[in-house]
């Protein structure tokens, strides 16, 4: 049964018990709902909650657990002897997933009967020819022990989610009969539902925390693995990126300087651009520009931040990278070699960033109360010196915090680094020269073929804990300097 009907059910018991539990109620009190604790909405609530909430944390547990249970017991099924030799389990157990989707999607389609999906003495290259008939990729030829795998996954795949589907019903109803029993009179519904909305509530908010320190301890232990393999002063006090795939770690060079380099470079020349245009966007949309302007001109502005980046990365390869080049190039300045470079990255995600600075900006602006404003044009100030001196420094806590909030986006960039700034890691005060971010690098480090017990995988977990670490800084100045500010124009 598909997950969704099973959801649609529970939902449906809950929806019966809530009718069966308000009703229950009203008649425990001869029908006259002021006899009752609470309100009759109360007790209905309680038992759709007590319907709903068990069946689904039964669901959830069930989905996360049955995988690890039912691949640990079809990995036992296959012999040290059918691993092909340059592969490994893991590799074996997707081949046998695969298969077993492929048998699933062939008796879908008729090619196949479920007798002869199951059978274990049916002809492999039968099943092979059949599930190419079925329009299924299969790699390799389907061996006898992959084959045997894959059909006892399925029995065993089938067997799980019909046992998941009956435990989830039958903990949904008898979950529902206890709350339906507790719908009478004296029963205080109203506090157990809202203690149970107030723990979801506590239970949604924890969502954030546990997450956050699920990936922090996750880069925290993956980068101490690196550091048993690569001295730590190596890494953050070199300035060569030399990575090597040969053996386990050959002679890598890891220096981190020549990255953090070129973040920062690339993420200053984009600030430089959006910047200034984004605050003069926003004051002139917020002080000077009409209604019917500014309904339109803001709007189109912040279009700018629906553009997801492979677009923006595509702009600059094809677009800004070729102009630059024929100014800064060899037909021009002869400054610029090649259509990658920081001015390239940095202008388009300059761009990119025009909306967080001018959209943030504008509000933090609006929320300046006019009373402010009114008090210096009655001292005599005119429109700009009233901006300059009383409307920007009573907004510059939530401005900086603007600007630190592009900053940050500027650090995390991806896309845009990969496509218009090239892939060189190197140490450069040349604006026009190609060079790379952390990030990028982060990407190539778990692209491809590799050793992910060996210095080139896990130094991606000490780059990202490195960035880690920088955004935590901005975050805490940007703290500091909101404070700061704070404090004077309250």
């Amino acid at each position: 049964m598909p997950l969704i009907w099973l959801f649609l059910i529970v939902l449906a018991i809950a929806a019966a018990g809530y009718m069966l539990g308000r009703s229950r109620a009203l008649a425990s009190a001869g029908g006259d709902s002021r006899e009752l604790h609470s309100l009759p909405s109360y007790y209905g609530s309680n038992v759709a909650i007590k319907a709903v909430l068990p069946a689904f944390a039964v669901m959830l547990v069930w989905l996360v657990v049955q995988p690890f249970i039912i691949g640990s017991s079809i990995s036992e099924m296959i012999p040290d002897s059918s691993i092909r030799e340059g592969a490994s389990r893991g590799l074996l157990m997707a081949e046998v997933r695969r298969t077993a989707t492929g048998l699933d999607n062939a008796v879908a389609t008729g090619v196949m009967t479920e007798g002869f999906a199951r059978d274990v003495r049916a002809d492999v290259t039968d099943i092979t020819q059949r599930l190419r008939d079925a329009n299924q990729i299969v790699t390799n030829e389907v061996t006898q022990p992959i084959l045997r795998a894959a059909q006892r996954f399925r029995v065993l795949n089938a067997n799980g989610n019909l046992a998941m589907v009956l435990t989830v019903i039958a903990v949904a109803l008898a979950s529902a009969f206890y709350g339906y029993r507790e719908s009478h009179a004296d029963f205080r519904a109203r506090n157990v539902v809202e203690a149970t909305v107030k723990a979801l509530l506590i239970a949604a908010a924890s969502v954030a925390v546990l997450t956050t320190v699920g990936i922090v301890l996750s880069l925290a232990f993956n980068t101490i693995e690196f550091f048993k393999l690569y001295p730590a002063t190596d890494f953050f006090f070199g300035t060569n990126w030399a990575p090597s795939f040969t053996g386990r770690g050959g002679s890598s060079d890891l220096g981190i300087l020549a990255l953090l380099w070129g973040t920062f470079y690339i993420s200053l020349v984009a600030l430089l651009v959006a910047v200034p245009i984004g605050l003069f966007a926003a004051i002139y949309l917020s002080e000077y520009a009409s209604k019917r302007i500014r309904s339109v001109a803001k709007p189109m502005l912040e279009v700018l931040a629906g553009i997801p980046t492979i677009v923006y990365g595509l702009f600059a390869l094809l677009t800004v990278g070729p102009l630059l080049l024929s100014v800064f190039g060899r037909d021009g300045l002869n400054w610029m070699q090649s259509g990658t470079a920081v001015m390239t990255a940095g202008l388009v995600m300059g761009v990119m960033l025009i909306p967080f600075v001018s959209s943030l900006s504008d509000d933090i602006i609006n929320a300046v109360p006019q009373a402010l404003r009114d008090g210096s044009y009655g001292l005599g100030a005119t429109k700009s010196e009233t901006i300059k001196q009383v409307v920007l420094p009573a907004a510059l806590p939530g401005i900086v915090g603007a600007i630190l909030l592009a900053a940050s986006r500027a650090i995390g960039e991806t896309m845009i680094v990969v496509l218009g700034a090239g892939a060189a890691a190197r140490l450069s005060m040349n604006p026009f020269d190609a060079m790379t971010t952390v990030t990028a690098k982060i990407v190539s480090q778990l692209t491809g073929d590799a050793d992910f017990s060996s210095p080139e995988a896990l130094v991606a977990f000490a780059l990202g804990m490195t960035l880690f670490i920088i955004t935590l800084g901005l975050n805490i100045f940007a703290l500091y300097i909101v404070r700061k500010y704070r404090e004077q124009y309250e």
